[in-house]
């Protein structure tokens, strides 16, 4: 079968020679500005509509919504993503692969999208809320758009271009965000939360299937796709992995707690995973084609690696650190009295985020040099300490959940770290001294917050944020200015234009 499209052919596959670490650095910084900085305006308007739904909706809404996230996200591992993801990972590929790949998607997701359909009054039964089946019958339509969602993001990060990508999902999240916002102004509840999904994966599927000029018909021989069949086969019990870990909390809860305890957890959860779950993902999608380059160039991984890891740490750490200590006011401002009980759960889950947020960024090194064992390894550790911790915090109410979260993420972490570390090339003591800089500004930054709030004492929520966060958001950059200049230096330099910082130095 000839070529599907002469865009989808790489250097790799043509056998052209492939550029320079001075071209390959420009590249990624590329597609991470693209990526990063069209997710951050997604998230924006996602945010505004989402602050705005919440307070239209109750939490016995999120409650109902939360079961039904259960049950598509224990169903999404056999969606074939994974199969997709082996198109970047490969040397080569030809029409003929992504046909195969095409039809892979077509398949699994028609029969997922029937059997969550048929299942749906037996899973409404398991939570004793009947409306459960109508929703789960008409959230089983997100399947039939994998297909034309996977296969163009995956052919476009092959080639490391994430500027279109980028664009349709700000528009996807803008079909989204308007659907939920008009649906919930008319008093539809908890629809509002189906149908906006269900929008912005029309629109994303639509969007990237013209984006990658995907012209190809799928096939159903499957004969001569057993490298796509293992590496995706490796992804996909990953997958399952990761369902049962970051899922088990919400699937136990669903039965012990009632609707509003379940909206309360599912919320805080919610707020506290909007960087890790939104912006965490963008670097992985850009990083794992850029380490699978590097990797086929015979480049060290390691200097990549601990970059991206330092950098993540750098973001997301003040972040956390300063939602824990202010998640009282922050959800008071945003969400309203009504979520009030919210907050000291959004402030315990923020502590265990940054642990998270790290070793939610390893498994794209390892995954792109083909040990993809270590993932799995990874994830199976995760998908037994999570349940286990939760069914024994369960016990103890939401705030259970939460401490289970504080034992849960430092092991897993530690473990992944074991791992990964020396496949890479990189021992725990220079990662140590990357990280050490920033653990040190976010005390200082906590002394700091503590201190304002302190001396401000009983003020009305908004205004005590207008106090801390800047406060905090100073002491923070000083620290590391006075302390740490080259590591701002650096990082800045790495998102400029005018400057080429070689990742593989």
């Amino acid at each position: 079968m000839p070529e599907a499209n002469p865009s989808f052919r790489s250097a790799a596959t043509s056998g052209e020679p492939l550029e320079t670490d001075h071209g390959f650095s420009g590249r990624v910084r590329s597609a991470m500005a693209w990526r990063w900085g069209t997710q951050v305006l997604a998230q924006i308007i996602t945010w505004g509509s989402t602050l705005a739904v919440v307070r239209l909706l109750d939490p016995s809404d999120y409650g109902l919504f939360a079961m039904t996230q259960v049950v598509l996200a224990a169903l999404a591992f056999l969606n074939g993503y994974s199969f997709a993801t082996s198109l970047i990972q490969a040397p080569q590929i030809n029409g003929r692969k992504v046909s195969q790949v095409f039809g892979m998607l077509i398949l699994a997701n028609g029969l997922i999208a029937s059997a969550q359909f048929l299942l749906a009054p037996y899973i409404a039964a398991y939570y004793g809320q009947p409306v459960v089946a109508d929703m789960l019958r008409v959230q089983a339509a997100l399947f039939l758009t994998v297909p034309f969602i996977a296969l163009p993001s995956a052919l476009l990060a092959r080639k490391i271009e994430f500027r279109n990508q980028g664009l349709v999902n700000l528009v996807s999240a803008a079909a989204g965000a308007g659907v939920a916002l008009w649906m919930a102004w008319r008093g539809y509840g908890v629809w509002a939360l189906v149908f906006a999904p269900i929008a912005m994966a029309i629109t994303r599927a639509l969007g990237l299937t013209i984006a990658a000029r995907l012209l190809v018909w799928p096939s159903f021989d499957f004969r001569g796709a057993r490298d796509i069949l293992t590496f995706g086969g490796a992804l996909t019990l990953c997958q399952l992995f990761w369902i049962i870990q970051s899922q088990s909390d919400i699937f136990i809860a669903g039965r012990a707690f009632d609707t509003h305890e379940l909206g309360l957890y599912s919320e805080a959860l919610f707020l506290t995973l909007i960087v890790t779950g939104r912006f965490l993902p963008p670097i992985n999608e850009v990083a794992f084609p850029a380490y699978a380059e590097l990797h086929k160039l015979g480049k060290p991984l390691a200097p990549f690696f601990l970059r991206t890891l330092r950098t993540v740490l750098l973001v997301t750490a003040p972040i956390y650190i300063g939602l824990a200590l202010t998640a009282d006011a922050a959800v008071l401002t945003l969400f309203g009295p009504k979520w009030s009980e919210m907050a000291p759960i959004a402030a315990g889950l923020a502590i265990a985020m940054p642990l998270m947020a790290l070793q939610i960024v390893c498994s794209p090194a390892t995954n792109a040099m083909g040990t993809t064992r270590i993932y799995v390894t990874t994830s199976a550790i995760g998908a037994v300490v999570y349940p286990a911790v939760f069914l024994i915090g369960i016990a103890s109410g939401p705030m259970g959940l939460v401490h289970a979260w504080w034992v849960a993420a430092p092991t897993l972490l530690a473990a992944t770290l074991a791992l990964t570390l020396p496949a890479v090339g990189l021992s725990l003591g220079e990662l140590l001294a990357e990280l050490l800089p920033v653990a040190l500004a976010c005390a200082v930054m906590a002394g700091v917050v503590a201190a304002v709030q302190a001396a401000a004492g009983p003020v009305a929520a908004p205004m005590q944020l207008l106090l801390t966060v800047p406060a905090g958001a100073l002491a923070y950059g000083v620290t590391l200015w006075l302390g740490w200049p080259p590591l701002l230096r650096e990082t800045w330099a790495m998102l400029r234009k005018d400057r080429q910082i070689a990742l593989t130095a």
